[in-house]
């Protein structure tokens, strides 16, 4: 559980932080947080070499949705979210579980989710105001 709650913190304090800096595009910016995450498991699997490719492949769609994110639609950007926590929690199924640290697919659902929603609540109020 501490995992989760660690996780939606985070992800609500980077959607802060960036409500606070206004001069930035926002979603740009959280189509690089999307391509970052998605590295991240590269870094966790180089010493093993069959993961290094299965990563690096999930890591460059996750560059592509983003960017067609930032491009065409918030909805493509949230899904990418929602996409990478399902990644996260499958994870185990593919590769070997010990490449990444204990409860880290908790940890990263949790932030994916929260960012995820939080797209989809900024687009529903846009469209409201419309």
């Amino acid at each position: 559980m501490i995992p989760v709650i660690i996780g939606i913190s985070s992800g609500l304090l980077i959607i802060f932080v960036f409500i606070l800096l206004k001069q930035f595009d926002k979603p740009l910016i959280y189509g690089l947080v999307l391509c970052g995450i998605g590295f991240l498991y590269v870094g966790f699997d180089w010493s093993n070499t069959r993961a290094l490719v299965i990563n690096s492949a999930q890591a460059v769609l996750f560059v592509f949705i983003a960017y067609y994110g930032i491009k065409k639609s918030k909805n493509i950007l949230a899904s990418g979210y929602f996409l990478h926590g399902i990644w996260d929690l499958l994870y185990h199924k593919f590769q070997d579980s010990g490449l990444i640290p204990p409860q880290y697919d908790l940890f990263c659902l949790s932030i994916d989710f929260t960012m995820g929603f939080y797209i989809l609540a900024i687009k529903k109020a846009v469209n409201k105001a419309k």
